[in-house]
Parts: structure tokens; C-alpha cells; sequence
């Protein structure tokens, strides 16, 4: 009976750790040369373009997805970030005309990576466009505190004219 009960035991924390939330072990994150790199949360980074050496870092620090926000055609990193087992989505944002449906597909990852547990990685070439999305996700879906969010996205870059129009147009909308 005791053998019993130690099997059921082990069995339930099993299944308690496959169902926890996954959180960025901030330990392991050695990213140097990763462009404007920005924790956002235990569930949340951005960054500018990251390299071989960033992604498999950023996996082995509990990163599961990645969002990348560039244009183009991006097989390689897609095939890169698959390899070392994390989920890639591309969201190809013109740097000039992003869009509400841009934002409406992010916030479909996000909410299922936030559903799931997962880490996710949001990344562009210098994370402008990630830092933008970021903030408005926090924002319009956590209900963060928009002072906050706005800082860390103002601490990668101040929006020109199509970007703070944009954010506008997200924040009424949402």
C-alpha cells in the first residue's frame, strides 16, 4: 500500500510539473551582442535580431517561442529556432504601414503562449517594432500599468509619427 501511494504521489507532482507556467531562467541568460535585449516579465523578452548562439541561449534559459516581427523571407531562422525546440511565428510588420491586423495576430500568440505557460521571445532587427508590441500587448491584454510598459518600450526607442499613430489606433481599438 505505502509502494502504492508513493507511485500516486510521484505521478501527481509529475503531472503539477508539466502543467506549471514556464518561466525564463534569467540565471542561465548570457546574451551579449543581443541588441536591445529587454525583460519584460518571467513570461516575456524582446530583442533586437538575435543570433545562432542568441536563440539556443534563449531556449536553454526556458524560452519555448519566438515571434519574429521582420519581413522577408525567414527560413533559416525558423529552421533554427524548430531545432532547438521552440515554436517560431513570423508577423512580417512593414516598418511603414504596421497594422491593427498585425497587432491581431500577435495577441493570438501571446494569449496562447500565456494560455500554455510559455516563454515567449519578440524580436525585429533592433526591437523597435518588438518593444512597440510589447508594450501595447502589456497594455491592451495584461492591463499593465502603462507607465511602466511605455518606460520599457521608451527605453529602446522613442515611436516617430507612423508608430505613435499606430499605438494610438491599437489602444483605441483595443
Amino acid at each position: 500500500m505505502k509502494y502504492m501511494y508513493v507511485l500516486f504521489l510521484g505521478a501527481c507532482l509529475a503531472v503539477m510539473a508539466l502543467n506549471a507556467p514556464a518561466k525564463l531562467n534569467q540565471n542561465e541568460l548570457n546574451v551579449s551582442g543581443l541588441k536591445n535585449f529587454q525583460i519584460n516579465s518571467e513570461t516575456m523578452v524582446s530583442a533586437g535580431l538575435p543570433d545562432n548562439t542568441h536563440l539556443e541561449v534563449l531556449a536553454k534559459s526556458g524560452v519555448n517561442r519566438v515571434v519574429d516581427l521582420i519581413p522577408g523571407d525567414r527560413q533559416a531562422e525558423r529552421q533554427i529556432a524548430e531545432s532547438l525546440g521552440m515554436q517560431y511565428h513570423n508577423i512580417s510588420v512593414d516598418w511603414h504601414n504596421p497594422t491593427l491586423a498585425d497587432f491581431e495576430r500577435y495577441t493570438d500568440i501571446m494569449n496562447e503562449a500565456k494560455d500554455n505557460g510559455e516563454v515567449v521571445l519578440t524580436h525585429c532587427k533592433l526591437n523597435w517594432r518588438g518593444s512597440a508590441f510589447t508594450y501595447l500587448y502589456r497594455v491592451t491584454q495584461l492591463n499593465e500599468d502603462e507607465a511602466t510598459a511605455r518606460a520599457d518600450m521608451e527605453a529602446i526607442w522613442t515611436p516617430n509619427e507612423t508608430w505613435r499613430d499606430f499605438i494610438e489606433k491599437v489602444k483605441t481599438a483595443n
